[in-house]
């Protein structure tokens, strides 16, 4: 015992010390980068005229809530002039991300996190926003009209969009990043952060958000850019070096310089020789296998630069079994894969969503990786990742023989005739296709011949024809399936919602939010409550004709129900809510946003009575 006590002494102060000091730049990086950013704020212009600038496009984005084929709520609201600033409330015109709250995380069909992601890395979603002219930036404003706050980081791109000639180099810069943050008022506002100088022009920005503490939908109106066209000259006061920021400057960019360090740094020969390693030559394999298992991908290829000891530690493929590396789209590319190779042949879950846009990623490069990794691999989350095409969905099915999980949400670049190749994952358990160009005959091959399907979401695929045939197939095919997302279907009807719960009587999640075709006269929303006495969580958002009945049956028959979603009825009077939180023990969410005999004094009389129920009321003013 007293042989290892100095041993696991000494690990253990150097645990605490990379603890220590990754704790003191989290705290400190807000304080840096606001005081970069006051200096940045004060530096000399050159005398040129100052440009101010609304986006011209948008040009990709992770998710909205409203329709491909309609503005309403859709991330395109953000090109041009405001439509609604300085309006305050829930309006159309804006942009609107699908989800909010930490509540979409607790639903069945939830993913489990990846347990090594940065803990630098916050967003969950984006929008890519080109302008006319490059310039230097000087400012943003964000034009937010209702429940501000999901802004985390903006980015500025080196590359035109509208340029005619590919660039050699594409170079992603956060010029302001901060925490989350929880609103304390709904109300519109002008967001001017801070912004950090960058030293190239540029017309691409990019918002990435995180709504996870925000009680409803931010909506975004418009982006100002605000810069000048030749590059400003510093003023002696901003060019005097702070000592303390040259440490810092290491972190400023901590998951970008990571993924550098595995193409440039993270390599062997540049160990020194050691004739030991001390007391880690005396540890057991699997305590330090422990100890660094908790190091984020950055955190692992700085280690592996101190000792060869720590190297082999490092790159030990029991370290990569869970591989995220969507914290570093802006600089993964085919070199940092090449390196990643050898660490990857047990990788059981990997994270690429979002990476390799702009030709960073190529359909060669993403081979290579799956003809390493596939056969082991369960988990493949790909969500924008709009390098893929047909040859990589072929590759995916030819090398993934146990894949259980795919997540291809808005890859809407890929070909419709592609998704044929998922019915080879004869064991899929899970397919996210929000967003995507799926159409009918490559979605029935995949019911078919995937019968182990719990979790699907179609939400939002526009092209496919005949929904009821395709709910007719899922009761008929996928038995145990337990969430089904048909957000804006617009043509199912009550049979084919008939044809689903007879079939699948496990399901716990069913989104029918903006399905416009489903009408509580038929009795599908009575027939759907007998049925499936396990469900969860309901969404009959914007269908005007959900009533007391409906509301009854869910109330008599659905008792685990936890979130409830009937936006824009005026059929469901307050009685009927009454009956169903007296009811419906565990109903933690409760949206009646624009439900006519729902008012503001009937929500507070509600919330006063059943305190655990956060019930949504939006506003327009």
């Amino acid at each position: 015992m007293s042989s290892w006590f100095p041993m696991l002494t000494v690990l253990s102060m150097f645990y605490y010390i990379c603890l220590r000091r990754r704790a003191r730049l989290a705290s400190r990086g807000e304080m840096i980068n606001s005081r970069r950013a006051i200096k940045s704020n004060i530096r000399a212009l050159p005398m040129s005229t100052k440009a101010v600038q609304y986006a011209k496009e948008v040009l990709d984005f992770s998710s909205h809530y409203g329709s491909e084929n309609s503005m309403s709520y859709t991330m395109w609201n953000l090109a041009g002039t405001p439509n609604v600033y300085p309006s305050s409330g829930d309006f159309t015109q804006t942009a609107v991300f699908r989800t909010y709250g930490k509540w979409w995380d607790q639903c069945p069909s939830a993913p489990p996190q990846f347990k090594r992601t940065s803990p630098s890395f916050l967003s969950q979603d984006y929008v890519e926003l080109a302008f006319e002219e490059p310039v230097y930036p000087t400012a943003i404003h964000i034009l937010e009209t209702y429940h501000p706050g999901s802004v985390v980081k903006i980015l500025a791109c080196s590359a035109n969009p509208y340029s005619q000639s590919t660039p050699a180099e594409v170079r992603w810069e956060t010029i302001w990043s901060a925490e989350p943050t929880c609103g304390s008022s709904p109300q519109a506002r002008q967001f001017k952060p801070c912004i950090k100088e960058i030293n190239f022009p540029t017309n691409l920005l990019r918002l990435e958000t995180n709504s996870s503490l925000l009680d409803y939908y931010t909506e975004l109106d418009a982006v100002e850019l605000h810069g000048v066209k030749e590059k400003p000259m510093l003023s002696l006061k901003t060019t005097t070096m702070d000592m303390n920021d040259l440490d810092e400057d290491e972190y400023d960019d901590k998951d970008s310089c990571g993924i550098d360090c595995l193409t440039n740094q993270f390599s062997s020969s540049s160990l020194k020789e050691w004739t030991n390693n001390g007391y880690f030559d005396k540890l057991p394999y699997e305590l330090i296998q422990l100890i660094i298992s908790h190091l984020a991908l950055p955190d692992l290829c700085r280690l592996a630069q101190t000792c060869k000891l720590l190297y082999q530690h490092c790159c030990d493929p029991l370290q990569y079994i869970h591989l995220s590396l969507q914290p570093y789209w802006a600089t993964l590319n085919d070199t940092s894969l090449e390196y990643l190779l050898p660490r990857c042949t047990l990788v059981q879950w990997l994270n690429l969503s979002w990476t390799g846009n702009r030709g960073f990623i190529s359909t060669s490069g993403f081979s290579r990786l799956l003809r390493v990794c596939g056969s082991e691999l369960v988990r493949l989350e790909l969500a924008c990742g709009h390098f893929l095409n047909e040859a990589c969905l072929e590759v995916i099915a030819e090398m993934c023989p146990n894949l259980q999980e795919l997540n291809l949400s808005s890859c809407d670049k890929l070909p419709s005739h592609a998704f044929s190749h998922i019915s080879k994952l004869s064991g899929l358990k899970r397919l996210l296709l929000y967003r995507t160009k799926i159409e009918q005959t490559a979605l029935l091959s995949i019911l078919n011949f995937c019968p182990e399907i719990q979790h699907l979401n179609l939400g939002s695929c526009v092209l496919i024809e005949d929904y009821d045939l395709v709910a007719s197939v899922l009761g008929a095919k996928c038995k145990k399936l337990r969430s089904l997302d048909l957000w804006r279907c617009r043509n199912i009807s009550e049979r084919g919602i008939g044809e689903l719960v007879s079939g699948c009587h496990l399901l716990e999640e069913l989104d029918l939010g903006w399905c416009p075709t489903l009408q509580s006269s038929t009795g599908c929303f009575v027939n759907l409550a007998r049925k499936l006495p396990g469900l969860r969580k309901l969404f009959l958002t914007a269908n005007r004709s959900v009533c007391d009945t409906d509301i009854e049956e869910l109330a008599a028959y659905c008792q685990q129900l936890q979130h409830l979603d009937i936006l824009g009825t005026r059929m469901v009077s307050p009685a009927a809510l009454r009956k169903l939180l007296e009811s419906c023990k565990g109903l933690s969410l409760l949206d009646v946003s624009f439900c006519s005999q729902i008012d503001s004094r009937v929500v507070q009389e509600l919330s006063s009575r059943f305190p655990h129920v956060c019930i949504k009321k939006s506003f327009t003013q």
